[in-house]
């Protein structure tokens, strides 16, 4: 009580001496998630002085006692209060940076805003407090996969012309007509493996992994469904069928066309590569069945059949069900069926790139233990009953003191997942949540590093990947909350998950969204390079977002901070010629950083080896996109009047606009049309709350939005300053 006084008194002193009539410079000393906050979240800014790193500051930072939060148009002071300084003004290990908190979260009212040090005259980058201020972020995120089809043609109406492309690997010898890998000439071993995604940066496409993909999806829409439309601008959009499951559906039907008619499921399709993917020529070739492919797509099958069943879909849902326990009796018939892909001592080198033939017993007994889970508790059977419950006491988790990990995610989630099921024996189920809630209560991990972390969303390792991490942690976070395993933090969890998301967003040390090419859809700093074979590092077009050039298409997630980053083993001088030994110079990379910082946007191949940082994977985006679906608003039902429309006003910012104009409106955006000063007809999209405006010309534009049936005007200011 005392603090929310001590606030209104600042902001009234503040409000009336009036608005901040003079400009403040961006400071890197401010970080704020850029796309922005729900109206109800926990907010806190970070605010930091690097001490250790490459970016460590010599100059003398102090930052001042009070700082406040701006409206970007009226510049008015908000809110206003005191920061809190980090451990005590202990310098954070994984960052390298003296930290302070500055919690706003009492400002909730829908707007445009930046975070304001008033002793120094600097302010953070603008963000925007709203409902729906992840909505479009979650639409990109998706449109990834979209991007990632293989055998689709990405037409300009749906990939935007920038990433249009023919339709890739349905050429000679390739997806339409693939052979073993170990007989290229046989024509006996042709199959029909068209479509999946590319995994990754690279273009083969994985069983296991894409099966890891399909659940993630499918669990991210049986647990927030609302949240996603069938308005995303992909091929489907329009269909009646919630976009998200369409890519599910596209990723689905490959894993179907890899299954044998015995119920076998082969394990990997082996792709050549090229920049853009359409110029690929070459053989395609597959692997064999495996054991973990089949329980891999048994766990797939059966959810589809949960979810496309309950769409309506029931031809489709039975193919699925038939295809989920056909995949199960083949792997319980033939349990020790392995294929270790590009492996020298195997003979398999080229075949594939990562090695997907799970690591040892017990990630094969976990991988078993997901798909009995989910076949029992939709259709039911002993077998799949004794098949979860008889080995369980010989995981990690109860023979290692209850031991948990960051690596082991969909196991943990096992645990919580079966507190929900009937059918699984109460013995169980208890002896799971104490172990658990051992766990995830040790001080060192997860609950115990709560409020530990100086950007606020503590990894116990940076490794390869970390950001997919940073979704799992939140994940996990939710689940404790959703399972009651920690009751007396429950009011606290949500803002410890939404932390993380804050991180991926910008509130970590590089003030880097780690997601590609969003600075038009709210971000100010996202990445501008991954590591793909598509957006190659050296394409002329897609290998940097630039000025002149797009750079990789929208929404990708790359990979992360990498403590374990290092360049080729061959460098500084025994890379095989002069050329080559120079490449190992051709520029700076993360050496020696602290965690948080050992990352940097760039692209770049052998021997600098972005792929280690930058490369990213359908399962990152799956994770991302299941953690984000939990803070996306649910579309407002749209039967709603012009005048209540009206109470809830609709804006555009910026305004003027230079690249990009965003429409912020209560109500679902049904359409929106654009027309020049004369009123001829220029852009129309729908269902999309932000418009491009980069290829106009200086001037006034007026933009019809579309709500319900009913239309508003409204007048934009194009700057017409972007470089083509």
């Amino acid at each position: 009580m005392k603090n929310y006084f001590y606030n209104m008194i600042l902001l009234s002193l503040f409000l009336f001496v009036g608005v901040c009539s003079f400009s403040q410079d961006f400071s890197d000393h401010i970080r704020v998630d850029q796309f922005g906050y729900r109206p109800d979240a926990t907010k806190t800014a970070v605010i930091r002085h690097p001490q250790v790193g490459s970016d460590a500051m010599d100059t003398e930072f102090a930052p001042g006692t009070t700082y406040s939060v701006v409206n970007s148009e009226t510049k008015e002071v908000v809110y206003s209060g005191e920061i809190t300084s980090f451990a005590n003004g202990e310098v954070d290990e994984s960052s390298g940076d003296l930290i302070w908190w500055f919690d706003f979260t009492p400002l909730s009212q829908p707007g445009r805003y930046y975070v304001w040090d008033e002793t120094n005259n600097i302010r953070s980058h603008h963000f925007t407090i709203a409902e729906d201020v992840y909505n479009e972020v979650l639409r990109h995120a998706v449109r990834m996969f979209y991007y990632q089809r293989v055998g689709c043609e990405k037409k300009a109406q749906h990939a935007g012309e920038n990433w249009s492309d023919k339709a890739s690997h349905l050429g000679e010898l390739q997806d339409s007509d693939c052979r073993l890998y170990s007989a290229k000439d046989d024509l006996s071993t042709s199959r029909d493996l068209r479509g999946g995604w590319y995994d990754a940066g690279d273009f083969n496409k994985y069983t296991i992994w894409t099966c890891n993909y399909i659940e993630s999806l499918l669990l991210a829409y049986m647990e927030n469904p609302k949240v996603f439309t069938d308005d995303y601008n992909i091929p489907e959009s329009g269909n009646g069928v919630p976009d998200l499951l369409d890519e599910v559906k596209w990723g689905m039907d490959w894993v179907l066309r890899m299954q044998e008619d015995d119920g076998s499921v082969l394990c990997i399709q082996s792709l050549k590569h090229a920049s853009p993917p359409s110029a690929a020529t070459g053989q395609s070739v597959y692997g064999p069945a495996t054991t973990m492919s089949g329980y891999s797509a048994a766990k797939a099958f059966i959810l589809g059949y949960k979810v496309f069943g309950d769409l309506g879909m029931a031809a489709y849902a039975d193919t699925l069900k038939n295809a989920a326990t056909a995949a199960w009796k083949w792997a319980e018939e033939h349990p020790d069926v392995l294929f270790k892909n590009n492996d020298s001592a195997s003979g398999t080198s080229g075949v594939g790139a990562g090695q997907q033939e799970v690591a040892d017993d017990y990630d094969r007994l976990m991988v078993k233990m997901r798909a009995a889970m989910y076949l029992l508790d939709y259709l039911g059977g002993d077998e799949y009953k004794v098949a979860l419950e008889s080995d369980y006491l010989t995981l990690p988790l109860f023979i290692w003191s209850n031991f948990v990990q960051q690596y082991w995610f969909e196991d943990q989630m096992l645990g919580m997942r079966i507190q929900d099921m009937e059918q699984v024996d109460e013995e169980m189920k208890t002896k799971f949540f104490n172990a658990l809630v051992k766990g995830f209560s040790k001080e060192k991990d997860y609950v115990g590093k709560i409020d530990k972390d100086g950007y606020r969303s503590f990894l116990y390792k940076y490794s390869w990947g970390s950001n997919s991490y940073k979704s799992t942690y939140g994940i996990t976070f939710l689940e404790m909350q959703k399972q009651n395993l920690f009751p007396d933090l429950n009011e606290k969890l949500t803002a410890v998950a939404e932390d993380y998301l804050h991180y991926i967003h910008g509130v970590n040390p590089l003030g880097l969204v780690y997601l590609t090419n969003m600075n038009k859809y709210g971000a100010t700093v996202s990445i501008s390079e991954i590591y793909h074979n598509w957006f190659d590092a050296n394409s002329p077009i897609w290998d940097a977002v630039s000025e002149t050039t797009p750079g990789p298409a929208p929404g990708y997630l790359s990979g992360g901070p990498n403590v374990s980053y290092k360049v080729a083993s061959c460098c500084p001088d025994n890379c095989g010629s002069a050329a080559n030994n120079k490449l190992c110079f051709a520029e700076e990379v993360p050496e020696g950083e602290p965690a948080q910082k050992m990352y940097k946007d760039f692209n770049a191949n052998w021997p600098l080896d972005s792929w280690q940082l930058t490369e990213p994977s359908c399962g990152y985006q799956s994770h991302y996109i299941r953690f984000l679906a939990n803070f996306v608003a649910e579309p407002k039902e749209e039967n709603v009047s012009v005048e209540e429309v009206n109470a809830h006003s609709i804006s555009l910012y910026p305004n003027p606009a230079d690249e990009v104009v965003f429409v912020r409106s209560s109500y679902p955006i049904s359409k929106l049309i654009l027309y020049d000063a004369q009123m001829r007809l220029l852009k129309v999209e729908g269902r999309v709350a932000s418009l491009d405006v980069s290829s106009l010309k200086k001037g006034i534009y007026f933009l019809k939005i579309e709500i319900n049936g009913n239309s508003f005007m409204k007048k934009v200011f194009v700057k017409g300053t972007s470089l083509k």
